[in-house]
């Protein structure tokens, strides 16, 4: 992944929704897709699929005028696709922290549901210390979410659609929240699983110069 790349003159604009060319614009993952050489598509491989889905709900929940400050964003999703398992654990429960405190009733307690499978689900740390700090801020809706889970069926399903559902509730709810800038808390959730990401993805290999000039 090259962090450093940058945006080429003369691209599309960022817009919402898919777009069938980029003569028509381009959303944040179609973007992506044209910097990695790839097919067009909202949908590339080059990035982690919880990751690009919460940049699509990113790219369409922002409104106009909050949209061109995620273009310098778009870089660094190219080549970002950890293949830690635990990284779609920590990107669910990062967007899910930072939406509880802010987003309706109905879907604080939505989240929290999915915090708590989160948390017996795994034993991640950084799960756990996002999650307290989150129920913290909300401490009503992690009960609620504990009496909900005692007497509910155990949830079907695949994991990644849950988790994915999680982000989309989250994303959502930050976007509809009575609170001034909902665009700068959809753009910052957006840079935190991206640098969750960068710290899971490997260190490159160093070249045969470097390792001469460290001998």
């Amino acid at each position: 992944m090259n962090s450093s790349a940058v945006a080429p003159d003369l691209m599309p604009i960022l817009s919402p929704g898919r777009h069938r060319s980029p003569a028509r614009g381009a959303c944040f993952m179609e973007y992506a897709s044209y910097l990695a050489g790839e097919r067009w598509s909202d949908h590339p491989e080059c990035t982690h699929p919880l990751l690009a889905a919460l940049a699509r709900d990113v790219n369409d929940l922002t409104t106009v005028a909050g949209r061109g400050r995620l273009v310098e964003l778009i870089p660094r999703v190219v080549g970002l696709n950890p293949t830690d398992p635990a990284y779609s654990d920590e990107l669910a429960a990062l967007v899910a922290a930072a939406a509880l405190p802010v987003v309706s009733l109905e879907r604080q307690r939505a989240l929290a549901v999915g915090l708590i499978c989160l948390l017996r689900r795994t034993g991640n740390p950084r799960v756990a210390a996002l999650a307290r700090t989150a129920f913290d801020s909300a401490p009503d809706t992690e009960r609620w979410a504990n009496r909900y889970l005692e007497s509910a069926r155990a949830p079907q399903g695949s994991w990644r659609r849950a988790t994915e559902a999680m982000i989309h509730t989250a994303a959502v709810g930050i976007a509809l929240a009575c609170i001034p800038d909902p665009d700068s808390l959809l753009r910052g959730a957006l840079v935190d699983a991206i640098d969750a990401g960068e710290r899971r993805m490997p260190a490159p290999r160093p070249t045969r110069e470097a390792q001469l000039i460290a001998g």
